[in-house]
């Protein structure tokens, strides 16, 4: 399969400061790609050097196969990419801005598709409105807007749903999954680890702005897989060897007992029966993406 984006060795240094170092990774074409890690880890400073706005200190970065910085006219051009800021211009309605951004890629009547991309993201009523006028989350809106306009092959998705209504953010999935199926390579980055475990084929976490983990999500999931029995309990107290077993729980009542292998809980609740604890409620949470990027991110293997 082509790569849509190739990352070899890159590493980029603010005076002293290390933001990525050494990062090698590919994402396929067509392929839904989760870039994760904590505020810090490197993940803007990435998508800035993959978009020319930045210059990696050394190695090399290719978009749908030309070099970000020696063929950047075709590198940007195959690239759309939606920021964390809201940036936008005060001057223009919503409909004049994605004209104006449809003109920099030197694209003339591109209105068929400019309607299509306002009805998704539910705009067409705010068309004609000016941008300073938008609250917060339609701006956000915009800037999805402006990163599709050019019918980019691969799109870049930077905290796309921050701070934006329920609605919204189901809408904008619809709307990229759709982009997804069509053949369009998304890379997305994002702190809601649910929707990254939905959506994404594949993730990178970063931390300190290296990769400490890339692999197909499930597969990642699964080499963490590890269940929690969540308990209210009442009658006798918790026998001793499940007691040191015990895990800190945000509710007070409820006794939070991790299992290393599901085999385990039928062991546990004959321990809880012997020892004469009465079971008024019972929970067995599964390993999400959110615990494996905990455990990932205090280096656990």
């Amino acid at each position: 399969m082509s790569i849509a984006i190739d990352l070899r060795a890159l590493t980029k240094h603010y005076g002293t400061v290390r933001a990525l170092h050494d990062v090698t990774l590919q994402v396929r074409e067509g392929e839904f790609f989760g870039l994760l890690g904590p505020n810090g880890a490197g993940k803007t400073t990435l998508i800035s050097i993959v978009a020319g706005l930045s210059r990696a200190t050394s190695g090399e970065a290719r978009v749908m196969g030309f070099d970000v910085v020696r063929d950047y006219r075709a590198a940007r051009r195959a690239l759309g990419v939606v920021p964390q800021e809201l940036v936008f211009d005060p001057f223009f309605t919503v409909r004049e801005t994605l004209r104006i951004t449809s003109g920099y890629y030197g694209i003339a009547r591109n209105d068929d598709w400019i309607d299509e991309i306002l009805a998704n993201l539910d705009l067409s009523a705010k068309a004609d409105a000016n941008m300073r006028t938008l609250s917060g989350g339609m701006k956000r809106r915009v800037l999805v807007a402006q990163a599709l306009v050019h019918r980019p092959p691969v799109i870049v998705l930077d905290e796309p749903t921050a701070g934006v209504d329920v609605e919204l953010r189901q809408a904008l999935w619809r709307f990229v999954r759709r982009l997804n199926r069509a053949g369009h390579t998304i890379v997305l980055t994002t702190h809601y680890l649910e929707e990254a475990q939905e959506l994404c084929e594949r993730v990178a976490m970063l931390k300190d702005g290296g990769v400490v983990a890339l692999e197909p999500t499930a597969d990642l999931i699964r080499r963490f897989a590890r269940g929690m029995l969540v308990l209210r309990l009442s009658g006798a107290p918790l026998p001793p060897a499940l007691e040191a077993r015990r895990v800190a729980h945000p509710m007070a009542d409820r006794v939070a007992l991790p299992l290393e292998r599901y085999q385990e809980l039928e062991g546990t609740l004959a321990e809880l029966r012997e020892a004469g604890c009465r079971i008024e409620e019972l929970e067995v949470q599964h390993t999400d993406l959110e615990d494996v990027f905990v455990r990932v991110m205090r280096g656990e293997s």
